[in-house]
């Protein structure tokens, strides 16, 4: 039996509301919490906060000056509609796409790196 069980992830960036409506929208959630200090996204199974950090400084993936410090995969259908979805909610591709025919790394707004993976 486990001892305990993910109730949230919480990333931090310096617009919490800007980044929880990201998640909200690409994962189909719903935002629960919105203040300008800390946003909380119920996701179905588990939470996604966004909380401010005054000096967040984006991670440098795949260089290593700043590491990734987390990064989220994520399943869908099809790549290419859900990186194009995922784009117009203001995600970016990154450049070094290391197996694109199975998996996509692009960037929430905040420049947390995550993947799309078919």
């Amino acid at each position: 039996m486990p001892t305990a069980k993910i109730a949230a992830i919480n990333l931090d960036c310096a617009d919490p509301i800007a980044l929880a409506r990201f998640w909200a929208a690409i994962l189909g959630g719903e935002t629960v919490v919105e203040t300008p200090g800390f946003c909380a996204v119920n996701a179905g199974t588990l939470h996604l906060g966004a909380i401010r950090a005054e000096d967040h400084r984006p991670p440098t993936w795949p260089a290593r000056d700043r590491p990734q410090q987390i990064h989220l995969d994520l399943t869908v259908e099809d790549l290419d509609t859900a990186e194009q979805e995922a784009i117009r909610l203001g995600a970016t591709k990154e450049d070094h796409q290391p197996s694109p025919e199975r998996s996509r790394v692009l960037r929430d707004p905040a420049g947390h790196p995550f993947c799309l993976r078919a």
